[in-house]
């Protein structure tokens, strides 16, 4: 397979080139305080149950997995996850690749914002310039992604910046050793490490076990991707994870409550 991020991450460029606009800190600012204020991402990570942080994912496909739930509502999908006790929700609003929209997230947001508790929406998407930040606030995302191996320092300066202008949460995903390195330079709280390899789509939960005991002892960890079992999320978790996000497997479970709360019991 070619390099499927390359790929990917190009025709984001393109796809926002006509809403790319200069994008200053005071005005993600007066969006945030003019804005609901949503659940913080980093603190729901934090569980103090002590158990294990389930960010479920909402995706309808993938270039790795092809159709995973195609016809799937995201509120509906959304609410079953809260019930079954997520700590926070990953929303794909990717179209071409991943079948989401930012309608998506919208729709999850109004409806907890509607019918509380509301639980925090990471806006999952391939972010290259602020203009996506300030459409993530507007959305009612809590926290952004930062690929860290998809973009080149000035561009994760001015993602991450954006994000604290905006009130958001940054997830900074790494592969590597020298994206671990780059990460903590700019100041990550959050960093997950992704198992599967975006260029090529491998999965490997050796990553995790190598890469998180690197990390400072103040960043949150996240352990992404592969993660299908207890088994495999108490992998993570004696690597020092402090959460796992999950996709497909809770998307295909014929019980995902069962699942989800199965993980959240790894390593207790």
């Amino acid at each position: 397979m070619a390099d499927k991020l390359s790929e990917i991450m190009a025709w984001k460029r393109r796809e926002i080139a006509a809403l790319v606009r200069p994008v200053p800190p005071a005005e993600l600012a007066a969006l945030d305080n003019a804005m609901p204020r949503a659940p913080s991402f980093a603190a729901a990570l934090r569980r103090a149950d002590g158990r294990l942080a389930v960010i479920a994912e909402i995706k309808r496909r993938s270039p790795s997995a092809g159709s995973i739930a195609p016809g799937i509502a995201a509120p509906a999908q959304a609410v079953k996850y809260r019930a079954a006790g997520a700590s926070a929700l990953s929303v794909l609003t990717d179209e071409k690749f991943f079948g989401g929209t930012l309608d998506d997230l919208r729709a999850v947001t109004a409806l907890f914002r509607a019918e509380p508790p509301a639980i925090p929406c990471l806006r999952k998407d391939f972010m290259v310039h602020p203009i996506q930040v300030r459409m993530a606030r507007e959305a009612g995302a809590s926290a952004i992604l930062i690929i860290v191996r998809a973009l080149t320092d000035d561009e994760i300066q001015a993602l991450h910046e954006a994000a604290q202008a905006a009130g958001l949460d940054a997830l900074f995903e790494i592969h590597h050793e020298a994206e671990l390195a780059r990460a903590v330079r700019h100041g990550a709280a959050i960093i997950g490490v992704n198992n599967r390899d975006l260029a090529v789509f491998t999965t490997d939960l050796g990553l995790s076990e190598r890469l998180i005991p690197q990390f400072p002892t103040d960043v949150i960890a996240i352990s992404e991707s592969g993660i299908t079992t207890a088994g495999d999320a108490a992998r993570v978790r004696a690597a020092g994870a402090h959460g796992v996000l999950v996709g497909e497997a809770l998307m295909r479970a014929h019980d995902p409550a069962a699942l989800l709360a199965s993980l959240a019991r790894a390593g207790r």
